[in-house]
C-alpha cells in the first residue's frame, strides 16, 4: 500500500507538467535555435556565390531552386506546413481538425531553412511557433495526455518557439495566452511561463542574442514633448499595418488565381526566383534580415534610404508571402516598422535643418523611432499591442522604451483596429472558410459541454445483493448493455454483459458482486466533453458513470456523444436530451474489392434508384470506383436497433436491382441494410467505417423542414461528410425502373438502361474555385450517358460589369473539348439573380440536365444573394446535380 501510495504522489498531474512544460522548453529551444543557425549559414552561403560569380544569375537561380525544394517538400510530406504556421496552430486549437506532430515539424524545419536562406524576406519565428507547437503536440501523443490538457501543452511548446527565437519568454508567454489558447487558467498560464522561461534561457545560452543588437552604448532618451510625435508615428504605423494586411491577402488571391493549376512547388519557386530578381535592385536588399534590421537601429541613415528599404521590403514580403512559401511575418514587419522610424526621425531632422520645421522642435535619436516604429507596426499587423510592447521592450531590455513603445502600439492599434478590424491572422483564417473566434451558437455549446450536459440522469442501477438470476433478467428487459452497481448510494463497481456472460458455471443464485468489475473509470460533472472523449476511447468501454464524491449521479454513452453534434444543428433540439442508440448492420452483401475508391448511394425510394444508380455507376467506371449501397430503415426513438424486428423484403429488393446493375456494367457493388433511429448519422457511420470517397444522394427537390435548406438527413451530410458529395435532384422524366429480369437481359440490358437516361443537353453555370472545377471534372462520366452531347457553359455577370472576365468560361471550354471531343457553347449572362439566369437560360436551351458546384459555406451558412444551389434545383424543371469537393487542404 505504501509503494501504490508513492507512486500515485509522484503521478500526481502538476509534477508531470513541469516535467513535460521543461521538455517542450528543451527541445523548443534546440529547434530554434538550429532553425537560426541554418537559415543564417545558408544565408551566407548565398551571399558568397553572389560575390564570385554573377549576382544577377546566382540570386534568381538560388531563389528558384531554394522556392522549389521547400515547395516541394510541403507538398510531398506535410501541406500543413505551408505558409506562416501561426495560423494552423490558431485553428488547431480552435478544435478544427490540422495534423500538428513529428512529421510536421521536421519538414517545416526543413522547408522554412531553404526558403530562408535562398533570399525570401520573411521570417522565422512564425515557423518556430509552430514546430514547437508540433514537438509539443508529439511529445502529448507519447504520453497519453487528454485532449485538453494537449491543447495546454501546445499553446506552451508555441510559447517556448517564440520565446526561443526573440530571446523574450514574457512576449512568448503573452503571444501564447493572447493570441492562440485566450486561456489563463493556472495550469495553463503555469505551463506556457515554464516552458517559454526554458526555451529563452537555452536559446540565449546556445544562440547569444536576440534580434536586436547591444544598445547599451547609444543614447536611449526622449523628452514629454516629442509624444505628438509619437502618436504620430503610430498613426503613420496604423496604416502602414492595414496596406500590409490588404497587400498580404490580395497576394494570396493574386496566387490562387495565377497559379490555380501549378504545384505548390512551382508556385514558390517563381516567387524565390521574383524575390532574387528584387534583390539586385537595391544593395540593402542583400542584407540578412539579422543585419538589415542592426542597420536600421543603429545605421548612419538618412529618409531616402529608409524609405527605400521599407518600399522594397514591402514588395519583397508580399512576393513570398502570397506564395505561401514557408516563413512568417514577425521579422518583415518588425524591419517594415524600423525603417518607417528611421524615415520619420531622419526626415523630421532634414526639415528642422532646412528651416521647415520649428525652431523648438525637440528630437531624440532615431533608434528610438527606429524601435517605436517596430512596436507600432507590429502592433498594426497583428492587432495585439501588448505583446507588441512586450516583445521590443524584452529585446532591448531598456525600461526607458516603455512610454514610447506604448504610445505607439497603442496609436497603431487604434488606427488599425478601425479600418481593418482582426489581425492578419484571423483574416487568414477567415479566407480558408475557418471561423473560430467568432463561433456559432451549436459550435460554441458544442465545444463548452461538460459531462453534466450530457449525463442521464435518471439511472437504472443493481446493487451487490442482486442474484445473478436477477441481473439476466435485468438485462432481458432493458436496451442498456451495463448496469452500475450501487450500495448505499454509492457506485462500487459495473456489470456489463460480458461479464454475465462468464458466469455460466456459477449458481444463478449467487450475488453479482462476485462478477462485477470494482475499478470503474468514472468522470465528474465539471470534466469537459474532450475529456469524455478521450477516456471512452483509451479504455474502449461504452459507457461513464458520473460521480460526485463516490455517489452516482449520472451515466454518459457512446451514444450520447455520437448523436449530439447532428442534434446541435438543429436549433429546435435540445442538445442535451437522451440520445439513441448507433445503427445495426442486419443484411450484407459484398463483392470483391476491386476499385481504388468507393461511392456510397444511399437507397430510400424504388421510383428513382435505378436512375440514381446508373447516374453512380457511370461516375464509378470513370474513377474506378466500387459502389457501396445503403438502406436505412428507421425504427422509433424508444426501439433499440439491435433488438428491433423489421421486414427486409423491400430492403433486399433494392439491394438485388442494385447487384443486378453492377454485373450489366461490371461496377463492384457492395450492399447493406441498417437498423437506425437517424439516416443521417447512419450515412456518417459507413462513410467513417467503408472509407467513401463520393457521396451520391438523390433530392425531392422540397423539404417540408423549418430551417432546413435540404432536408434533415442532406444537410448534416453536406454539414459533415468528410468526403465529396453529389446532390441529384431528378426531374419527373428520369423516374422509371426496369424489371430485375430486364436488367439482367445479356441483349438488351445496356439498351435498357440507356433509356432510363435523357440527359442530352447539358447547362453548366461557371462560378470559378475547386466545385465548380469538380463539376467538370464529373461531367465527362456524366455525359457517358448521352448519346449524343450538347454542353452549353454559361456564367453570370453583374449588369454594370463590362467588359466580362471571361476567363473562366474559356477554361472551362478548353477542359470540355479535350476531355469530351466537343465544342461547347459559351454564353456571358447578365443579371441581377444569378439563380433566376441559370434556370432560364437552361430553360432557353432546352436543356436536361444543369451541373453545378457550391462550397460548404454556401449550402447550408454563407450564402450570397439567397440560397443559389437550392434556389436553382426549386425552380429547374431538369434535373439538377449539385457537387460539392471535400475540404482537404492545408491553411
Amino acid at each position: 500500500m505504501w509503494i501504490d501510495r508513492k507512486i500515485r504522489q509522484l503521478l500526481r498531474p502538476k509534477p508531470i507538467a513541469i516535467v513535460e512544460a521543461c521538455s517542450i522548453g528543451v527541445v523548443s529551444a534546440l529547434a530554434a535555435v538550429g532553425l537560426r543557425q541554418s537559415v543564417a549559414w545558408l544565408e551566407a552561403w548565398r551571399l558568397d556565390l553572389a560575390g564570385a560569380f554573377p549576382a544577377w544569375i546566382v540570386l534568381p537561380l538560388i531563389g528558384i531552386v531554394g522556392g522549389y525544394l521547400s515547395g516541394f517538400l510541403v507538398e510531398r510530406f506535410a501541406p500543413e506546413a505551408a505558409g506562416s504556421g501561426i495560423p494552423q496552430v490558431k485553428a488547431a486549437l480552435g478544435y478544427v481538425p490540422i495534423a500538428l506532430d513529428l512529421r510536421v515539424a521536421v519538414v517545416k524545419w526543413l522547408s522554412t531553412s531553404l526558403s530562408l536562406g535562398s533570399g525570401f524576406a520573411l521570417g522565422r519565428q512564425g515557423p518556430t511557433v509552430q514546430i514547437g507547437a508540433a514537438l509539443a503536440a508529439q511529445l502529448s501523443r507519447w504520453t497519453d495526455t487528454s485532449p485538453t490538457y494537449q491543447r495546454q501543452l501546445i499553446a506552451a511548446g508555441a510559447a517556448a518557439g517564440l520565446a526561443a527565437s526573440f530571446n523574450a519568454p514574457i512576449a512568448g508567454v503573452l503571444f501564447a495566452i493572447e493570441e492562440l489558447l485566450q486561456d489563463v487558467s493556472d495550469l495553463t498560464l503555469g505551463t506556457a511561463i515554464i516552458a517559454a522561461v526554458v526555451g529563452g534561457v537555452i536559446a540565449r545560452t546556445l544562440g547569444g542574442r536576440g534580434m536586436v543588437p547591444d544598445l547599451s552604448q547609444l543614447p536611449i532618451h526622449f523628452a514629454l514633448a516629442e509624444i505628438p510625435l509619437f502618436i504620430g508615428l503610430g498613426i503613420l504605423a496604423g496604416l502602414v499595418g492595414v496596406c500590409c494586411n490588404r497587400s498580404l491577402l490580395a497576394s494570396l488571391k493574386f496566387y490562387r488565381q495565377r497559379f490555380r493549376d501549378r504545384s505548390l512547388a512551382i508556385k514558390i519557386a517563381v516567387a524565390g526566383g521574383v524575390t532574387g530578381i528584387l534583390a539586385l535592385l537595391s544593395p540593402y536588399a542583400l542584407l540578412g534580415t539579422q543585419n538589415l534590421q542592426d542597420f536600421l537601429i543603429v545605421g548612419d541613415i538618412n529618409w531616402q534610404i529608409a524609405g527605400e528599404i521599407l518600399l522594397i521590403q514591402f514588395v519583397l514580403c508580399w512576393v513570398g508571402f502570397g506564395a505561401t512559401a514557408p516563413g512568417g511575418l514577425f521579422s518583415p514587419s518588425l524591419v517594415l516598422g524600423a525603417a518607417l522610424g528611421d524615415a520619420i526621425a531622419t526626415g523630421l531632422q532634414s526639415c528642422y535643418q532646412a528651416g521647415i520645421c520649428p525652431t523648438n522642435l525637440v528630437l531624440s535619436s532615431p533608434t528610438v523611432y527606429a524601435l517605436t516604429g517596430m512596436s507600432a507596426v507590429f502592433s498594426a499587423i497583428t492587432h495585439r499591442p501588448m505583446f507588441a510592447i512586450a516583445i521590443v521592450w524584452e529585446m532591448t531590455t531598456q525600461f526607458d522604451l516603455i512610454l514610447p513603445l506604448t504610445i505607439g502600439s497603442v496609436s497603431a492599434y487604434l488606427v488599425a483596429e478601425q479600418l481593418f478590424p482582426g489581425s492578419i491572422y484571423q483574416h487568414l483564417l477567415t479566407s480558408r472558410g475557418i471561423e473560430i473566434d467568432r463561433p456559432d451558437l451549436a459550435q460554441r455549446r458544442w465545444v463548452g459541454l461538460t459531462a453534466a450536459d450530457l449525463m442521464q440522469r435518471s439511472v437504472e442501477t443493481l446493487t451487490c445483493d442482486t442474484t445473478i438470476s436477477a441481473a439476466v433478467t435485468a438485462f432481458a428487459n432493458s436496451s442498456h448493455r451495463g448496469f452500475p452497481i450501487v450500495d448505499d448510494g454509492k457506485l462500487v463497481g459495473i456489470l456489463t454483459q460480458s461479464d454475465l456472460s462468464n458466469s455460466q458455471q456459477q449458481d444463478r443464485q449467487t450475488s453479482i458482486s462476485t462478477l462485477m468489475t470494482q475499478r470503474v473509470i468514472v468522470v465528474s460533472p465539471q470534466d469537459p466533453l474532450t475529456s469524455v472523449l478521450h477516456l471512452l476511447d483509451r479504455h474502449q468501454i461504452g459507457r461513464l458513470p458520473v460521480v460526485e464524491g463516490n455517489k452516482l449521479v449520472g451515466i454518459i454513452t457512446r451514444a450520447d456523444i455520437i448523436r449530439v453534434e447532428a442534434d446541435l444543428l438543429n436549433s429546435t433540439v435540445s442538445p442535451f436530451k437522451t440520445r439513441p442508440e448507433p445503427s445495426y448492420l442486419v443484411y450484407r452483401t459484398q463483392s470483391p474489392a476491386t476499385g481504388r475508391g468507393r461511392l456510397l448511394v444511399p437507397l430510400s425510394n424504388p421510383q428513382t434508384a435505378d436512375i440514381l444508380l446508373r447516374l453512380a455507376a457511370a461516375i464509378a467506371l470513370e474513377f474506378n470506383y466500387e459502389l457501396e449501397c445503403l438502406h436505412a430503415i428507421v425504427i422509433p426513438p424508444a426501439s433499440h436497433p439491435a433488438e428491433t424486428e423489421v421486414d427486409l423484403t423491400a430492403s433486399r429488393q433494392l439491394c438485388d436491382r442494385a447487384t443486378a446493375l453492377g454485373k450489366v456494367l461490371g461496377v463492384s457493388v457492395h450492399t447493406q441494410v441498417r437498423v437506425t433511429h437517424h439516416v443521417a448519422t447512419t450515412i456518417l457511420e459507413v462513410i467513417n467505417d467503408r472509407h467513401i470517397d463520393l457521396l451520391c444522394m438523390g433530392w425531392q427537390g422540397k423539404t417540408s423542414t423549418p430551417a432546413r435548406i435540404f432536408g434533415n438527413t442532406i444537410d448534416t451530410a453536406i454539414r459533415q461528410a468528410q468526403c465529396d458529395l453529389m446532390l441529384i435532384k431528378l426531374s419527373d422524366k428520369l423516374q422509371l425502373n426496369l424489371p430485375v429480369n430486364e436488367l439482367l437481359a445479356p441483349n438488351s440490358s445496356l439498351d435498357a438502361l440507356m433509356r432510363l437516361t435523357h440527359l442530352n443537353r447539358w447547362s453548366i453555370p461557371i462560378s470559378g474555385g475547386p466545385n465548380s472545377e469538380y463539376a467538370l471534372q464529373l461531367l465527362p462520366a456524366l455525359t457517358s450517358l448521352s448519346r449524343a452531347p450538347e454542353i452549353h457553359l454559361c456564367q453570370v455577370f453583374a449588369p454594370t460589369q463590362s467588359p466580362p472576365d471571361l476567363h473562366n468560361l474559356q477554361m472551362a471550354a478548353d477542359f470540355i473539348c479535350q476531355n469530351l471531343d466537343t465544342m461547347p457553347t459559351i454564353t456571358p449572362l447578365y443579371a441581377d439573380t444569378i439563380a433566376t439566369a441559370a434556370i432560364d437560360f437552361a430553360t432557353s436551351k432546352q436543356c436536361d440536365a444543369i451541373i453545378l458546384g457550391a462550397s460548404r459555406e454556401s449550402l447550408l451558412q454563407q450564402t450570397v444573394r439567397g440560397n443559389i444551389p437550392d434556389a436553382i434545383a426549386r425552380g429547374a424543371n431538369c434535373t439538377v446535380i449539385v457537387v460539392r469537393k471535400a475540404d482537404r487542404d492545408s491553411i
